[in-house]
């Protein structure tokens, strides 16, 4: 299966705060999008792992994405190397995507960054001949993706590219509230974390609503690039 969008996360919920609603649009529009976990969040504070990978699925039916994949990673330890390199790059080449998301290039979190780095030089490094990789008994051909987008997450980075999402805030804000042990929860006993409090679900939605005033829309995401984002006419800004 070929995938047209791959978004990867370094934990379970991070595709979704950050980039539910450009995935749920694009699926809407007929694109096949498919996610990938680095880690299994293993190291949250609030539930467990087994019980982010019974919410992570469930969020992925609300999208309606195509495949689900995690690489179980060490959560919080895990390196940008050889090896974990070429396991993205079997991924990469597996689905053969156009666009890839993944982690903020700068975040709170030490995942994010190092997730976002590994998954960038995985896609340069899938796209040459003499890396050689078998996946599930198959050897693979190259693949690079054509596009490289960042979402943004806790820091307010200052984006690059925006896209409106008006009409698919509602079913991204079900898909982050699958994972009902990370969120806000007025009846939760679990300790408090940066991402459950109220304040937090609220900025998610104001970060949203924000982006969309500033160009037009009801609601919007961005993104920050690798390369100068181009448009074929000066008529595709919105």
């Amino acid at each position: 299966m070929k995938l047209d969008i791959l978004a990867v996360g370094a934990h379970p919920d991070d595709v979704e705060m950050s980039a539910g609603g450009t995935i749920a649009k694009e699926i809407a529009n007929g694109k096949k999008v498919g996610i990938l976990d680095i880690t299994e969040g293993e190291l949250g504070t609030r539930g467990s792992a087994a019980i982010r990978k019974d919410e992570a699925k469930a969020a992925a039916d609300i999208l309606g994405v195509s495949m689900r994949h995690n690489l179980a990673f060490a959560d919080g330890f895990f390196e940008n190397n050889h090896a974990t390199q070429l396991e993205v790059i079997k991924i990469i080449r597996k689905y053969r995507p156009e666009i890839i998301l993944c982690n903020a290039v700068d975040d709170r979190h030490i995942d994010h960054g190092r997730g976002s780095k590994l998954v960038s030089d995985a896609c340069f490094l899938s796209g040459l001949v003499k890396i050689e990789t078998i996946h599930e008994g198959n050897h693979q051909h190259p693949w690079r993706p054509k596009h490289v987008y960042h979402y943004i997450q806790w820091k307010e980075l200052t984006p690059d590219v925006v896209v409106d999402i008006s009409g698919f805030e509602d079913q991204k804000m079900k898909a982050i509230f699958a994972y009902k042990s990370q969120f806000f929860d007025e009846h939760s006993k679990e300790p408090n974390t940066p991402i459950s409090s109220k304040n937090a679900t609220d900025s998610m939605l104001y970060r949203n609503r924000n982006l969309g005033r500033l160009i037009g829309t009801e609601a919007a995401e961005g993104f920050t690039v690798e390369r100068l984002p181009a448009v074929d006419s000066i008529f595709d800004l919105i």
